[in-house]
């Protein structure tokens, strides 16, 4: 097929792909699927090797959000009977943390719901990630604390986080029907941010909100140009109680889709998948590992997550091996360039400028299909809707904030 011959070329040479090229690989056919995967697959392998970097999410606010982002369980006026608790203690998530890194995590995520950060906000995530670094030798971590203000990313970096994370989500395009509350460009400033205090840039999306092919591949362009490190994919968990609880728009066959494109525009990031992994790719999740380089292990921010053994036992089984501490895990011209972008800097990437959290969100929409199909074929149809799997779909009782073990 020469279309996936011409983008495994290119993601080996970190080539960016044409606009055409990555709405081609959305419309691809589900017979073509399988090829799809094994070409992402190929440039996957080449800067990833089999390795799996695992991630653990510890929330350290719950609840109690004055934004109104429509995929969030945490959202102001939310009515979804998450958790709602406070600032957890540096002890506190310290020991919800070490579950994880027990389990195999080699990154902690913090993650706090709200705009963003005080500066006492700031101190009080200080002296967690000094807690946590105490306690466990190589571990990395990543703070996701919301808009940043100026001079906070440095006092993160002064106190030992490794990267920050805030997500685009969307389209600059759509951005608006998703959120009010704040805009597209407060979140391009806030990774902008980031990255100028020297931190690892993360930063991603969710699909699965009703948009189009062409809002995907304008939000993966956005996010080449931005250049982070990692790209958490995730997925819409449609919670009821949210404005976007009746989108059901994404299967398995679509999410492998959107993650090929990622891999094929961002091919030698972290691509991460993140939230809505066991609610939209279920039994195809060890295919997606072909795509993706990393997860997150065990539970999300508010919803439950598939339980940290199976995680564990699918890597190994698909013929994966988790990322050891010791291990870098971006190939070496990333690490040794400063703030190495998402692909060649030569390759400047398309989409304008104008962050949910830490890749997992509390929420998935097929969209149009624009461009051709593989090898000339036409555009795919449009895959029927999915039929909803709310028994997917259970709110995070357990872990950080109850007295009960968490899944890791």
């Amino acid at each position: 097929m020469d279309l996936l011959n011409t983008l495994v070329d290119k993601g080996l040479r970190r080539e960016l792909p044409t606009r055409e090229e990555a709405l081609a690989v959305l419309a691809t056919s589900d017979d073509d699927l399988l090829d799809v995967v094994a070409a992402a697959g190929k440039v996957r392998r080449h800067w990833f090797g089999r390795r799996v970097k695992l991630n653990y999410l510890v929330n350290l606010k719950s609840g109690l959000c004055p934004e109104d982002c429509s995929y969030c369980s945490q959202r102001l006026g939310s009515t979804t009977g998450i958790l709602k608790y406070t600032w957890l203690k540096p002890d506190q998530a310290s020991q919800a943390a070490a579950a994880g890194l027990a389990g195999g995590a080699k990154r902690v995520c913090l993650v706090a719901s709200g705009r963003g950060p005080t500066d006492r906000d700031v101190d009080r995530v200080s002296e967690t990630i000094k807690a946590i670094k105490d306690q466990n030798e190589g571990v990395e971590v990543c703070a996701c604390l919301g808009l940043l203000s100026d001079g906070q990313a440095e006092r993160l970096r002064d106190a030992g986080a490794d990267a920050y994370n805030h997500n685009l989500n969307t389209s600059e395009g759509t951005y608006g029907d998703i959120t009010t509350t704040h805009t597209y460009a407060d979140r391009v400033d806030t990774v902008q941010k980031a990255h100028g205090a020297g931190l690892s840039a993360c930063s991603g999306l969710i699909a699965g909100m009703g948009e189009s092919d062409k809002d995907l591949v304008d939000v993966v362009y956005s996010l080449r140009e931005l250049d982070p490190d990692s790209v958490p994919v995730n997925f819409l968990i449609p919670v009821e109680g949210t404005p976007l609880a009746k989108e059901w728009n994404l299967t398995p066959q679509r999410c492998l889709r959107i993650l090929a494109m990622v891999r094929f525009v961002c091919p030698d990031v972290e691509v991460r998948i993140a939230g809505g992994r066991e609610v939209h790719l279920r039994t195809m999740q060890p295919l997606a590992l072909n795509l993706a380089n990393s997860i997150f292990l065990g539970d999300y921010l508010t919803t439950e997550g598939q339980a940290g053994k199976a995680d564990l036992e699918m890597i190994a089984d698909a013929g994966f091996e988790v990322e050891g501490t010791d291990q870098v895990t971006l190939p070496e011209h990333r690490t040794e360039s400063a703030g190495g972008g998402c692909g060649s800097h030569e390759a400047a990437g398309c989409g304008s400028h104008g962050g949910a959290g830490c890749g997992s969100h509390e929420s998935a929409g097929c969209g149009s299909h624009e461009g051709g199909g593989v090898c000339g074929t036409p555009a795919a149809a449009a895959a029927p809707a999915a039929e909803p799997r709310t028994d997917l779909v259970a709110v995070r009782r357990r872990g950080a904030g109850t007295d009960l073990a968490p899944n890791a």
